[in-house]
């Protein structure tokens, strides 16, 4: 079933770990438009011509892609996003904002220039992508689109050495939810994302501690980590029409870590 059947999907930071998984599921679901942001070093240059070989293979030729580079934290970075996405494709369907850094730091020590950072990157990033996006789609005919913000499970919980990163995703939360309100009349839907513990490149070296990958994975009710893709499927479901009555709303997609309190 082709759930994203010619839709644009807009994706940020796509190049490796949640965004890449999305990108992919979006061509196997139909998606005819892709707008992927990545960051633009050399190392990401080459995992997105590694992302576009795959969803080429993936979708047989039906998917188109379009890459922009740039640092998500300048707000540049989202006009240009929009303006690639409308030159190439003439609208956005699907905003699906990723990006997001997480430098683990004591909070008593830590440098500002680390909070100014990672606030910088996730919570300034989402705001201005968000918003470039949604002007879009509000502009556009037919009017309206679905709007998803990547949070994650530390909205919720704390997090000893993820005192700067912790509020960024608190605040995309509490965007999606007030978003939400302020796009409905537009049709834009806006709903956020909490994933659980994800085995990506954000958290490589915190679960490299065996000791803590382990009460992890035992404190997860399903026993395992979760993997991009276990993503990037709630995300299409956020996207496609099959949750058209659904905005405001926070999924989390965590293997029961969140309820498992005993």
């Amino acid at each position: 079933m082709s759930l994203l059947a010619n839709k644009i999907v807009c994706i940020t930071g796509s190049s490796r770990g949640i965004g890449r998984a999305c990108a992919v599921e979006s061509a196997k679901h139909g998606a005819i438009g892709l707008i992927l942001h990545y960051f633009g070093d050399q190392e990401t240059e080459a995992e997105l011509q590694s992302l576009k070989e795959e969803i080429y293979a993936t979708a047989h030729d039906h998917c188109q892609v379009v890459g922009v580079p740039g640092d998500i934290a300048d707000s540049e970075t989202s006009q240009k996003i929009v303006e690639a996405g409308v030159e190439a494709f003439g609208r956005i369907d699907v905003l699906v904002s990723n990006a997001g850094i997480c430098p683990f730091a004591e909070f008593l020590t830590m440098p500002h220039a680390i909070w100014e950072r990672t606030r910088q990157v996730n919570l300034d990033g989402s705001f201005y992508v968000v918003q470039a996006v949604a002007n879009q789609m509000k502009s556009q005919v037919p009017q309206g689109g679905s709007i998803i913000g990547l949070a994650s499970i530390s909205a919720l919980v704390g997090g000893e050495f993820q005192c700067h990163y912790t509020p960024t995703k608190a605040g995309i939360v509490s965007m999606m939810q007030s978003c939400a309100i302020a796009l409905g009349k537009y049709n834009i839907r806006c709903n956020a994302i909490l994933p659980g513990t994800i085995a990506t490149d954000i958290n490589k070296e915190d679960l490299a501690n065996e000791e803590k990958r382990a009460y992890t994975i035992k404190r997860t009710v399903l026993g395992r980590l979760g993997a991009p893709d276990d993503i990037a499927g709630p995300m299409v479901f956020l996207a496609s029409d099959l949750a058209k009555y659904v905005t405001g709303a926070q999924l989390l997609v965590d293997g029961g870590l969140f309820v498992n309190l005993q």
